[in-house]
Formats: C-alpha cells, sequence, structure tokens
C-alpha cells in the first residue's frame, strides 16, 4: 500500500500510497478516509487537530489521500504488534 520509508540525515521522507499491491483494498481505504472526513468532530476527536490544519492547507482529495495513507499505516501497526490503537490526546 505504501512505500518503504526513506531517511537521509536523520529527516524520515514518507511518500504517498503507491497504485501498486491490492487496488480492491487501496480503494477501501479511500472510502473510508473519505467516510472519516464526513463526520468530522469525529476526525478531530481522534486525529486532532492536524486533521482541520490539513484541510485547511490542502485541496480535499489531497487531504483523502493523506488520511488514507494515515489510516493504512496506523492498520500496519496494528496486525504487526497485535496491539489495540490507543487515541492520544495532543496538547
Amino acid at each position: 500500500m505504501v512505500p518503504r520509508q526513506f531517511s537521509t540525515g536523520g529527516k524520515p521522507r514518507l511518500f504517498g500510497i503507491s497504485k501498486r499491491g491490492n487496488k480492491g483494498i487501496r480503494e477501501l481505504f479511500i472510502h473510508g478516509a473519505r467516510a472519516v472526513l464526513v463526520r468530522l468532530e469525529k476526525a478531530v476527536a481522534i486525529f486532532g487537530n492536524w486533521i482541520l490544519e490539513l484541510l485547511s492547507r490542502k485541496p480535499y482529495n489531497v487531504a483523502v489521500v493523506t488520511l488514507t495513507n494515515k489510516l493504512a499505516r496506523i492498520a500496519w501497526s496494528v496486525l504487526s504488534t497485535k496491539q489495540a490503537f490507543e487515541v492520544r490526546m495532543q496538547t
């Protein structure tokens, strides 16, 4: 779903989602991200102000793909560590 992380000089570079892999799963993640953005008040409760700042800076579809990337990384982390996702409130 997402390419590996490239790091140079201590600065990690996380690129966007690729078109390789399972098209169906990628499509489901996109639909999931759109569903999250429809309920913005719940999205802010989970993702904080990051989601609002993203929507103010970027076009809607770019924000959808960015959120899709984040959801894919969360799903990968949950599956690889076998631990539940915890919402951490940022101050």
